[in-house]
């Protein structure tokens, strides 16, 4: 693997951390290959929880800026989309385990969206989010106009993509876009415990909870109802029901095996 992203796994836990600090971890061809390549590698059954995060000062800047300018190294928009991009946002929303982002830094452009189609969003104190993309004649990518206004609603969505605002870690929480602000002392304790927490849980039941979250942005009720009952149905037939409920008779912890 490129060493533009470390991959760590230990206790049931995947950390993939973003590696290019000298850049502010901005995306160039080689880091979104080897981003992707890390997330299939979470799909094994010795990961049940997974938490991305950034060396250095940032989160990630978004797309690196000298790449696309390069004549020779320029890979296009097509590809830098279809190719780096959307397949990331697609395996983070796909994969069958709990998604962190422990957001270190300023997230701008396609990395503040990379980080909010997490399924958990923490970010230090003295973190931001920027929709960077309107100050170099852009749209916002990386699925951000789907999320986005799902999250905040849409008028604010619109404002914050149009505007390019940075929006503070401790806004970014107020206005639902992120699950906690964390100040920056407390910040890594805190994402380590909350990962730690989901690599314990019953892995199958939240992989489920993930798929229904996934189709709830755009089933109708009877839809929702009916993929409900089928989740609930072969979530009741894993082994970390079964032991959930006995450790609920028994007054005690349950032991969560993923299966």
């Amino acid at each position: 693997m490129s060493t533009s992203i470390e991959l760590n796994i230990s206790n049931s836990i995947a950390t993939i951390t973003l590696n290019r600090p000298k850049v502010f971890n901005s995306f160039n061809k080689e880091m979104a290959f080897a981003l992707q390549e890390a997330l299939d590698r979470c799909k094994e059954d010795d990961v049940r929880a997974v938490m991305i995060t950034g060396n250095g000062k940032a989160f990630c800047a978004g797309q690196d800026i000298q790449e696309i300018t390069d004549s020779e190294k320029n890979p296009g928009f097509e590809a830098i989309l279809d190719d780096h991009y959307n397949p990331i946002v697609q395996r983070i929303r796909d994969l069958e385990k709990p998604v962190i982002a422990a957001v270190n830094g300023v997230a701008a452009g396609a990395g503040a969206n990379i980080a909010l189609c997490c399924d958990v969003v923490i970010a230090t104190e003295s973190a931001a989010f920027i929709q960077a993309f309107s100050k170099i004649g852009l749209i916002p990518d990386s699925a951000g106009t789907y999320f986005l206004p799902r999250m905040i609603g849409f008028g604010r969505a619109s404002a914050i993509a149009m505007l390019a605002d940075k929006i503070s870690a401790k806004e970014a929480e107020q206005m639902g876009m992120i699950y906690k602000c964390v100040s920056d002392d407390e910040f890594l304790a805190f994402a380590k415990a909350k990962t730690e927490k989901l690599a314990q849980m019953p892995t199958k039941a939240l992989a489920n909870t993930k798929k229904a979250l996934n189709q709830s942005m755009t089933n109708t009720l009877e839809q929702q109802l009916a993929l409900e009952s089928k989740l609930q149905i072969e979530s009741a037939n894993t082994a970390d029901y079964q032991e959930g409920v006995t450790a609920f008779i028994e007054k005690r912890k349950p032991n969560f095996e993923g299966k």
